[in-house]
């Protein structure tokens, strides 16, 4: 199963960037979000940023992962 998941951009090199979520920072191409600026956040699938996303919706976003973490399933 894979998974998109919302990233902040903590550094951009050209097409190329550093993106955390959780403590946990991974390489990502930026080749298809070209307006991405570090602070921005980005979700991230199979290591690229795929789309731009507003600071509330990645939010309400990793809520959601987290309460997915917490079922007994």
């Amino acid at each position: 199963m894979c998974l998109a998941v919302p990233m902040r951009l903590v550094r951009r090199d050209g097409d190329f960037g550093l993106a955390e979520v959780g403590g946990i920072e991974r390489k990502i191409g930026l080749q298809l979000v070209d307006e991405a600026t570090v602070g921005d956040f980005v979700i991230v699938h199979a290591g690229f940023a795929i789309q731009k996303l507003d600071e509330e919706a990645a939010q309400e976003s990793l809520a959601l992962f987290e309460e997915m973490a917490r079922l007994d399933v």
